[in-house]
């Protein structure tokens, strides 16, 4: 019995020693601003791994940021850890299975145009499948989720913006070779609307707390200035014209919903399901594309 108890101690003492040794590495270690992907990924590894060791003293959770920060040092391909890694609580599972599916699917994506919200987006998903894990400190699951759905909104906007300034450029090339009396290109960036983009999960409708919180500040920011909203839901081509057309009304529907309870009247409010027109992320048919899948709240006078 003896034995087998100082077995256990040894054993405890030398995960300790390790969990010490990349925290240790990692804590001396200077840090300059970051300026691309890596070093964003080391300064918010860097975070995660101090708030568990210096405020949690969870030297098991540190030893695992510790460690991605050190490997982001010699290498640019950091992912969030699989589902399987974790031990989440089964009504979890599906939900953070979503938000690692979307991360994956623009990963390539987001690692040219949007590095630092990436490596946001990385780090808190693995903050938050870490403390829906532990499953008690429901402040640091919120943040860490919220965190994470920040990062990945952002990184939509700045896909669906590159996309159209890539169809611009392509259209102002193409407008080169015409003769000066044919058609004039007017691009959505010179319209200038006033515009809010909510994203949806794969075949939701549901609106998370990030996204109604976007919405409430659009409405303290502009609410002054529209008397009327345009509210268009999308989606991505995955699926059939019709599901795709009726899931889209459903968005545009939730997030009038959410309008209404926020003050504004609902017949100064319009509704429209676009399905899998307007692309914001031309793909073809039957592909998932998180940044298609977006309600548009638009003024309208």
């Amino acid at each position: 019995m003896k034995f087998k108890y100082l077995i256990s101690i040894i054993s405890i003492l030398i995960f300790l020693t390790g969990c010490s040794a990349s925290y240790k590495e990692l804590s001396t270690m200077e840090t300059n601003k970051p300026r691309n992907f890596q070093e964003h990924l080391l300064s918010e590894y860097k975070k995660r791994a101090t708030f568990e060791a210096e405020e949690m003293h969870d030297w098991n959770s540190a030893k695992l940021y510790s460690e991605k920060a050190l490997k982001s040092l010699e290498t640019d391909e950091i992912y969030p850890e699989e589902i399987s890694y974790w031990k989440l609580p089964e009504e979890n599972i599906n939900e953070i299975k979503i938000a690692y599916d979307n991360l994956m699917t623009i990963y390539k994506d987001a690692k040219k145009i949007d590095p630092f919200n990436l490596a946001k987006a990385i780090s808190s998903l693995d903050c938050w499948s870490e403390q829906q894990e532990e499953n008690w400190q429901t402040w640091d699951i919120n943040s860490c989720k919220n965190d994470f759905l920040n990062a990945i909104h952002n990184i939509y906007e700045k896909i669906s913006t590159q996309e159209n300034k890539q169809e611009n450029t392509n259209k102002n090339n193409n407008l080169e070779n015409e003769t000066k009396d044919e058609v004039t290109i007017v691009t959505k960036n010179e319209n200038k609307e006033l515009i809010q983009i909510i994203y949806f999960d794969f075949d939701k409708f549901n609106l998370s707390e990030v996204s109604k919180d976007k919405i409430k500040k659009f409405l303290n920011n502009y609410g002054s200035v529209i008397n009327e909203y345009l509210v268009v839901g999308h989606t991505d081509t995955k699926g059939t014209n019709k599901y795709n057309l009726s899931l889209s009304i459903k968005r545009a529907e939730v997030v009038k919903e959410i309008l209404i309870n926020y003050g504004i009247n609902q017949n100064s409010i319009k509704i429209l399901g676009k399905g899998e027109e307007s692309l914001a992320v031309n793909t073809p048919d039957d592909t998932k594309q998180p940044a298609n899948r977006r309600v548009e709240i638009k003024k309208t006078n």
